[in-house]
């Protein structure tokens, strides 16, 4: 137990070491300075958004995070691609479904509220696709999960969960709605 604790950590370790290493890589351009670094800090702090922006940003830390944590063996290989492969797909496909929210808000200059018809089918829509995506993810999971050995399904248990830990969901602000 006391290795796999170690293996998580230092997995974590470069998960956050990456986005550190590719900011010092790149410094901010002569005309930038102090200023354009405060304004990102503070777009950043403003909204509560962490140091990746999109789904996609962050799909490969966390695959690599959860191969480490799991120890997938060259037999569980192909069950593991499978998984990532419905991973990435459903990460770059976030990323357009925010993309275009975020279009659909600058456009709409005047701030219509919905009304209450549109909410319920907005709310219908949502709960169909988020549906479709929880059986694709299930049924590229499903066999990864009977290649894991028992020690392996017990971190599988804890990382497959997603965020909101006891309640499944994710949680936080917006009350459970999102992950894909």
């Amino acid at each position: 137990m006391n290795k796999l604790i170690m293996n998580t950590l230092v997995a974590a370790g470069f998960a956050a070491a990456v986005p550190l290493a590719i900011a010092q890589a790149n410094p901010p351009a002569a005309g930038q300075g102090q200023h354009a670094q405060h304004g990102q800090r503070g777009h950043h702090a403003q909204h509560g958004k962490q140091a990746f922006r999109m789904p996609g940003e962050r799909v490969e830390a966390r695959l690599a995070y959860m191969k480490t944590a799991l120890k997938i063996t060259d037999a569980q290989q192909p069950q593991w691609e499978a998984f990532a492969t419905v991973a990435r797909k459903q990460a770059k496909e976030a990323d357009a479904r925010i993309q275009s929210h975020r279009e659909k808000r600058a456009a709409n200059t005047e701030r219509k509220r919905p009304t209450a018809i549109e909410r319920l089918e907005g709310r219908q829509q949502f709960m169909a696709a988020s549906s479709a995506r929880i059986g694709e993810r299930l049924a590229a999971q499903k066999p990864l999960y009977a290649a894991l050995s028992p020690e392996q399904k017990q971190v599988a248990d804890q990382l497959f969960v997603g965020r909101g830990g006891k309640h499944g969901g994710r949680g936080g602000r917006h009350g459970g709605h999102g992950r894909a």
